[in-house]
């Protein structure tokens, strides 16, 4: 009997093209092995307890068996750091204890998006975010909205903004990226994007 697999080396997106097409176990066991460390660290980020964590990483994958059946995902170590961050703060939303972390790391959330989405995503030009800015700015959490219009309209650093606001230079990273992209989705909402060819 052999107790060790030799490990699968294709690509994760070849993974799931077999899972889909074959819903075989032992794939979402290879993905469980490349992954489960990086998502119990990430879950340990916002529960700071190892049993919540721990828990959290088999709810996450127990999602992923049934998701994965059916969905097709172009890259999954960014799609499974959306699910795994989007899990995370609903249970803290859930559970709304002070020993966990506070509410403004609830703006780290992300809205998952499907591929064709994410593609208009990428096209949406920098001057049309510029140019739909200040009207789609009260839609962006506090915290985003904050760090973007210190960011691109009072063209300040992040280490600026990191010391005006009080959040760490991370944060603010963070919350310009989500910012960012939630101000594209906006503009794609709002039909202010066509596509060029």
């Amino acid at each position: 009997m052999r107790l060790f697999k030799k490990p699968d080396h294709r690509t994760d997106e070849e993974l799931l093209a077999a899972y889909r097409e074959k819903g075989d176990m032992r794939l979402m066991g290879d993905l469980y092995t490349r992954y489960s460390k990086k998502v119990f660290g990430a879950c340990l980020f916002y529960f700071r307890d190892r049993h919540l964590s721990a828990d959290a990483v088999m709810a996450i994958f127990e999602k992923l068996i049934a998701v994965l059946r059916t969905q097709e995902v172009q890259s999954f170590k960014g799609w499974l750091s959306f699910v795994v961050r989007n899990h995370c703060i609903s249970e803290l939303r859930k559970k709304k204890s002070g020993r966990l972390l506070p509410e403004s790391y609830l703006a780290f959330e992300i809205i998952e998006t499907d591929a064709t989405t994410e593609q208009h995503l990428a096209l949406v030009a920098h001057d049309q975010l510029l140019e739909h800015l200040q009207e789609a700015l009260p839609n962006l959490p506090e915290t985003q909205r904050t760090c973007v219009d210190l960011f691109y309209l009072q063209n300040k650093s992040y280490q600026e903004i990191a010391a005006v606001t009080g959040y760490t230079d991370g944060a603010v990273r963070s919350y310009i990226q989500n910012g960012k992209r939630n101000l594209k989705l906006y503009i794609l909402k709002k039909g202010g994007h066509e596509k060029q060819d």
